[in-house]
């Protein structure tokens, strides 16, 4: 199951537990939810007041500044080494049809090159 996100900002913290909740099949013991682009990431975090931007803030300083070889566009490096470090795809455990979450946790998708429209890949298992 696909479904698309268009984000609005070049680096952004976008939501997506809701969407992914519903795409979970009656029996499922787990989802996996992955997102095919290298210039953003999947995985869960807490969504408290500015925690998106403390998330987009540490990753990006983990980026070292260095003159990148990438032949296509150098400028998009930074992004394709962020997406690495978070990862394409996060794995949530179903209960009874329910996601599996901790009190605050949600899934989330980082957007590390846009705006652009993202494309997210849900299985349930």
């Amino acid at each position: 199951m696909k479904f698309d996100v268009k984000t609005d900002q070049e680096r952004q913290v976008i939501d997506i537990t809701d969407q992914v909740a519903e795409l979970v099949k009656p029996g499922a013991r787990v989802v996996s939810v992955f997102v095919a682009h290298t210039t953003c990431a999947v995985t869960t975090a807490d969504l408290d007041p500015g925690t998106d931007l403390d998330l987009l803030d540490a990753v990006w300083e983990m980026i070292p500044k260095l003159k990148y070889r990438h032949p296509h566009n150098p400028a998009h490096v930074p992004a394709h080494l962020a997406s690495s470090i978070i990862g394409p795809n996060v794995t949530v455990p179903v209960k009874d049809g329910q996601l599996v979450l901790g009190t605050w946790q949600r899934i989330i998708l980082v957007e590390l090159d846009g705006p652009r429209n993202r494309q997210l890949v849900i299985t349930p298992l």
